[in-house]
């Protein structure tokens, strides 16, 4: 009974086709999350008094390291054999998915590093409002893997189930296993993170604590990942002989530095007494 109530998803991943180029749902919910998250920082910046030039440079930072890291990241940490002997796949293959979150995260550090120092603004302030917006991304970017038809999960006869028909070509439908929609568990859970950071900066002194939204970020991002991993598909054949080893796949093992760093992260933002509100500095030297 179970598997008759499932939900069949046939959804085909490309939107439109033009000529020989196909722009795919992924594609667009990669740029509809990097532009949301373009402009969410913007109201970071007026609403603090930033200069809209800072704006327009942690974008650039952020959406090169986004994508680069995302990119990178998985074709090192998934599948090295494959990309680094043949590395124009790297760039060639980008459409077919492939970016990991754990590439994205680190590429986006380095990013902030490089911002802030280049507009000279505490690394720790923008790490904290780029962390307000990362949730929110994650979120968007889960419901392409979605249009995908990847990053699965595994069998369940919860009547949500999802019968991924594309993964399975002339199998009836009646024959294909209902399996977990991990893909919209883990965006569910990555905008609650988003709102409850949202309501952080919006109502309290935690902006004031320099690494405490970050801290909070990271473990809402990364221990959702690792308890979700529990019912994911492995995406790798190797991951099956991880979890036989140690108990755990790739996602959860490269999950697990991010929380420690989360947790040291509020530590330290517990540790040091919030911020105090400064002056305004003036653009320009007042004239005599």
């Amino acid at each position: 009974m179970a598997s008759l109530l499932a939900i069949v998803w046939d959804w085909n991943p490309t939107l439109v086709n033009i000529g020989s180029l196909d722009i795919r749902y992924y594609g667009v919910m990669w740029a509809v999350a990097l532009l949301l998250g373009g402009w969410i920082f913007s109201y970071f910046c007026k609403h603090e008094g930033k200069s809209g030039e800072l704006a327009d440079s942690a974008f650039v930072y952020i959406a090169l390291g986004t994508i680069i890291g995302a990119r990178v990241g998985h074709c090192l940490f998934y599948d090295p054999m494959y990309y680094l002997a043949q590395p124009w796949t790297i760039i060639t293959e980008i459409r077919d998915g492939g970016m990991a979150s754990h590439g994205a995260t680190i590429g986006i550090l380095l990013s902030i590093w490089l911002c802030a120092r280049k507009n000279r603004v505490p690394v720790l302030w923008l790490t904290d409002r780029l962390a307000i917006i990362a949730p929110i991304s994650g979120a968007i970017i889960r419901l392409g893997n979605l249009f995908n038809s990847e990053i699965i999960g595994r069998a369940t006869d919860a009547v949500w189930g999802f019968k991924f028909v594309r993964l399975y070509p002339n199998i009836p439908i009646d024959k294909i296993p209902a399996q977990h929609p991990t893909q919209l568990y883990e965006a569910a859970c990555y905008v609650l993170t988003f709102v409850v950071l949202w309501y952080l900066y919006k109502r309290t002194d935690a902006p004031k604590r320099h690494g405490m939204l970050f801290g909070i970020s990271l473990i809402g991002i990364f221990l959702t990942r690792f308890f979700i991993e529990f019912i994911k598909m492995e995406q790798e054949k190797f991951e099956v002989a991880m979890i036989d080893d140690i108990g755990l796949n790739m996602g959860q093992v490269l999950s697990v530095p991010f929380i420690v760093i989360g947790i040291a992260s509020i530590w330290y933002a517990l540790k040091h007494k919030p911020e105090t509100a400064k002056a305004p500095t003036p653009n320009k030297k007042a004239k005599k």
